[in-house]
C-alpha cells in the first residue's frame, strides 16, 4: 500500500501541559525479488518471498504495525495475474527509455499481496522460464534485465513514488543484489532506507564481463574493488554483500559455511569482513498449503494420530510410478538433478540400496547425464527404481504423503524445503549434515531415539559409502514400527512454520532502524 505523506500539523492552542503527538511506529518494508509464489516460481526463492508478507502481517499490531510491498518483474504470468485481479493496477512511475525501451511501475494488491510490478515488456514479456530460453540457455540480456529490476527498487526506495518511502529495502539473491549499490552511488540527497540482502544460494552470483558495466548507469568510480568490480568482472552479488546494511542467509549453519574458504566460493573473505552483519534465519513453510490433514492431492489425508492412513498414499505412489506394491521401505527424491544435490552419489549407490530391498522413486529434472544415469538404473531395477523427469506439484505432495523417507544428499544446501515438507508429512528425512539440513533435522542417534526427539537421519561424509550406511540405518529404524512412528510423529510436531522466522526478520528490520 502506498504510504501517504505525513500531513503538516495545524498549530494547536497553547494548553498546559503541551501534548506530545504520538510517534508513528509503522515499519514499512519494500522487498524486491525475481520471483514470487504464486505468481512466478522456479524454486524455493519464490516460496520464501511469497510467504514473508503473510508471516509478517500476522506479527503486525496496532502498536507496532508492519507493511510489506514486493517489487517483481512483469513476466507474462505476473501481468496476467494483474489483469485478472479485482480492481485496476495503479500507475505509479513512468520510466521512459529504460534499459532499451519504455517501462513503468504499477501498484496493485493481488491475492492479498501488495505489489509493485516493473512492467517492461522488452525485458520481461517472454514465454517460459524467467531466466532462460526454451533450450535452457540464459537470456543474453540477463545483466540488463536484473540491473533494471535493482535500479527500479533503488528508485522506489529513494522516494521516487510520491507518498512512499520504505524504512527497509530487502533484496533477494543476485538478481536484485545491485539495489544497495544503486542506492550508494545514485542516492545522494534522496531518502535512504536501510538495506538487507538475503543470499538463498551463494553458487549463483551474477558475475558478468566488464563490458556490462557501461550499461548499468553507474559512475566510473563504482567499477573498483570497493565497488561492483569482482576479479575484473561485474559482480552483482558481490556488490550487494559490499553495500547492504545486513546480509542474511536461509540457515545459521549456511551463514557459517559461506564464511569459510571451503564454502565461500570466492566471497568468503568479503563475507568475513562484514562480520556480525552476516546472520542466518531458517526458512519456514506454508502450513496451510502443506497440511497432510487437509491436502486434497493425497489419496488419504492423515495426522500424526492416524499414520495408518498413509498406507493408501504409499499405494498411490507405487501406482503413479508403476512399481509393485510392497511393504518394503520406499525412499523418494524430489529435487533438481544436479551435482550440488548429490544425485551422482545416488546413482553410484543405487545397486547397494536395492540390495537392501529398498525402493527409490525420483521426481525432478536437471543435468542430462544424471537423468540418463537414473534411466539406466530404472532399466536395471524396474521393480525397485522409478523416475519421473519433470516437476509436478501434486505429485510432490503425494510422494511426501506416501513415501517412507526422503533422501536429501546435498553437497551444500542453504536451507532446503523438501526436508521440511517431509517432516510435516511423516516422510522421514535422510540428509547430509550441511547448511539448513543440519539445522532442521535431529539425527536418530541412540540418545535422540530414547528421548523420542529424533526426526530423521543425518550423515556427514558426502560419499557413496556414507549414503548407503545412512540408508541402512534408516531401514533398521523402519523395521521397528514403534520407533519409526515415534520419529514420524516427532517430525510432524516440529516447528517448521514461518512465524518464528518472521519474528527474527522483524527483529532484524527494527534493529536496523534503531
Amino acid at each position: 500500500m502506498i504510504k501517504p505523506k505525513t500531513p503538516t500539523p495545524t498549530p494547536a492552542p497553547v494548553v498546559e501541559p503541551t501534548a506530545t503527538p504520538p510517534k508513528d511506529n509503522t515499519l514499512h518494508i519494500l522487498a524486491v525479488a525475481s520471483e514470487m509464489y504464486p505468481f512466478i516460481k522456479t524454486g524455493g526463492l519464490a516460496d520464501v518471498v511469497g510467504a514473508l508478507p503473510f508471516a509478517l502481517g500476522e506479527l503486525s499490531t496496532a502498536d507496532a504495525p508492519i507493511t510489506l510491498t514486493t517489487l517483481i518483474p512483469g513476466y507474462p504470468a505476473v501481468m496476467a495475474a494483474l489483469s485478472e485481479a479485482a480492481g485496476t493496477p495503479t500507475h505509479a512511475l513512468s520510466l521512459p527509455k529504460y534499459f532499451g525501451g519504455d517501462a513503468e511501475i504499477v501498484h496493485a494488491t493481488v491475492k492479498g499481496v501488495a505489489l509493485f510490478v516493473l512492467n517492461a515488456p522488452h525485458l520481461f514479456m517472454r514465454a517460459g522460464n524467467p531466466y532462460s530460453d526454451a533450450s535452457g540457455t540464459d537470456w543474453q540480456d540477463n545483466p540488463e534485465r536484473y540491473a533494471a529490476l535493482s535500479l527500479a527498487a533503488a528508485m522506489i526506495g529513494g522516494g521516487a513514488i510520491d507518498g512512499y518511502a520504505p524504512d527497509v529495502l530487502h533484496a533477494h539473491d543476485w538478481q536484485t543484489a545491485m539495489t544497495p549499490a544503486y542506492l550508494k552511488y545514485l542516492g545522494a540527497g534522496k531518502h535512504k532506507p536501510r538495506t538487507v540482502l538475503t543470499i538463498h544460494n551463494l553458487a549463483f552470483q551474477g558475475q558478468f564481463p566488464a563490458k556490462t558495466f557501461g550499461k548499468l548507469g553507474l559512475p566510473t568510480e563504482a567499477f573498483g574493488i570497493d565497488g561492483v568490480e569482482y576479479y575484473g568482472c561485474v559482480g552483482y552479488l558481490k556488490a550487494g554483500i559490499q553495500f547492504a546494511d545486513a546480509i542474511t542467509t536461509v540457515s545459521p549453519t549456511y551463514a557459517h559455511e559461506i564464511c569459510t574458504p571451503q564454502g565461500g566460493m570466492g566471497l568468503d573473505g568479503l563475507l568475513r569482513a562484514r562480520g556480525n552483519s552476516v546472520s542466518g534465519i531458517v526458512n519456514g513453510i506454508d502450513m496451510d498449503v502443506w497440511n497432510p490433514a487437509s491436502d486434497d492431492t493425497l489419496a488419504s489425508a492423515f495426522t500424526g494420530e492416524t499414520l495408518d492412513k498413509r498406507a493408501a498414499n504409499k499405494r498411490a505412489v507405487e501406482d503413479h510410478f508403476n512399481i509393485p506394491h510392497s511393504d518394503a521401505p520406499l525412499f523418494c527424491i524430489i529435487s533438481r538433478l544436479t551435482w550440488q544435490k548429490g544425485i551422482d552419489i545416488v546413482t553410484d549407490a543405487v545397486d547397494a540400496i536395492v540390495a537392501q530391498n529398498a525402493r527409490l522413486v525420483i521426481l525432478g529434472t536437471g543435468d542430462k547425464a544424471l537423468e540418463a544415469a537414473l534411466y539406466a538404473a530404472v532399466a536395471k531395477h524396474p521393480t525397485h527404481v522409478a523416475v519421473h523427469i519433470g516437476y509436478d506439484e501434486a505429485t510432490s505432495h503425494l510422494m511426501q504423503g506416501g513415501c517412507d523417507a526422503i533422501l536429501v544428499p546435498s553437497r551444500f544446501e542453504p536451507c532446503g524445503l523438501t526436508q521440511l515438507y517431509g517432516l510435516r508429512y511423516g516422510c522421514v528425512p535422510v540428509v547430509a549434515s550441511v547448511g539448513g539440513l543440519a539445522d532442521t533435522v535431529i539425527d536418530a542417534n541412540d540418545a535422540a531415539v530414547t528421548a523420542a526427539v529424533a526426526t530423521g537421519v543425518q550423515f556427514h561424509d558426502l560419499t557413496r559409502e556414507a549414503l548407503v550406511t545412512a540408508v541402512v540405518r534408516t531401514i533398521r529404524l523402519y523395521e521397528h514400527a514403534e520407533t519409526w512412528q515415534n520419529i514420524q510423529k516427532a517430525g510432524m510436531r516440529a516447528d517448521v512454520a514461518w512465524r518464528r522466522s518472521a519474528v527474527q526478520y522483524e527483529v532484524l528490520y527494527r534493529g536496523l532502524m534503531a
